[in-house]
């Protein structure tokens, strides 16, 4: 096919795919001044999270920085696409949230991304919702540990993958954060229970943690073959403009296969079109934790 004949889609798809791989792979992206710590929150399930949290974390680690993701969801997927053992009884953040033990007992690095580290999730959280009600300064207890773990470990960024609901486990990521990064499916309902998000992430400011803002926001399962996509695309970037990324990340085989083997898409098929995206939107949350777009918004 040549690739200077963009007069189908598929080859224009194609040649877009080819301009994107050579302005981005090994580009250089800049060092943010301060760790920055990203809470990835949204209470609807099913749109694309966690995919969007080892992704991003893991195009981070593949451009030289260090990178920390805490899986602080007990179905610890996260954990799978990063290669990191799960299993119930081995040391996790479940650990560091009720015994206290000290995060470096628990953080591994990735097998398939060096400069990518992860602190595991295990079945035993599901339980920690209750045990924590209980606990001195419950949520607070992430962001102790994180704090006494950044005071010894240098990470350029932290990545939290929350569960899909608002509950302690959530609270205490919203505690350890400076930043939210919401991803957000191109569907119908697309924006049913952010406002519900934005609203908690105000009562955290209010109450725990007055340095949290939603930073960024991911417009994920995109097909610019519907029009619906694009009207929910139009809409989110009318109501929050400063904070939505430019890029989109389209509808995947190879992103949802990726975790099955233990990788995340950056590994698993660098040159898709799905692991492009998310190394664009990787490429423009360096640039602006370096411009500083938005005070407060990030260290």
């Amino acid at each position: 096919m040549d690739l200077q004949d963009e007069s189908t889609p598929l080859a224009a798809a194609i040649a877009q795919d080819v301009r994107r791989r050579s302005t981005l792979v090994g580009a250089p992206l800049p060092r943010p001044p301060a760790t920055r710590v990203l809470t990835v929150a949204n209470q609807k399930g099913g749109v694309g999270k966690t995919t969007s949290a080892v992704n991003v974390a893991a195009a981070l680690a593949q451009s030289g920085m260090r990178v920390l993701v805490i899986d602080l969801d007990p179905q610890g997927n996260a954990s799978t696409a990063l290669g990191v053992d799960h299993r119930a009884g081995i040391d996790s953040i479940y650990d560091v949230l009720v015994d206290g033990q000290p995060m470096s007992a628990v953080v591994v690095e990735s097998p398939t991304v060096p400069g990518l580290f992860c602190a595991p999730s295990t079945i035993d959280l599901a339980g920690a919702e209750i045990e924590l009600v209980s606990l001195v300064a419950r949520e607070g207890r992430l962001a102790t540990a994180l704090n006494a773990h950044l005071a010894d470990t240098a990470y350029d960024y932290v990545f939290i993958d929350c569960p899909p609901s608002l509950g302690l486990l959530t609270v205490n990521a919203f505690v350890a954060a400076r930043e939210v990064f919401i991803p957000i499916q191109c569907e119908y309902y697309a924006l049913e229970g952010l406002s519900q998000l934005l609203r908690n992430v105000e009562l955290i400011r209010t109450h725990l943690n007055p340095t949290l803002a939603v930073s960024t926001i991911l417009l994920t399962m995109f097909d610019g073959r519907t029009r619906l996509s694009a009207q929910v695309a139009e809409e989110v970037r009318e109501h929050f403009p400063e904070q939505t990324l430019r890029t989109t990340i389209p509808r995947s085989v190879r992103v949802s296969e990726a975790p099955s083997f233990g990788e995340t898409v950056m590994t698993y098929d660098p040159l898709s079109s799905g692991a492009l995206a998310y190394l664009e939107a990787a490429s423009q949350i360096a640039q602006r934790g370096a411009e500083s777009i938005d005070e407060g918004a990030h260290p």
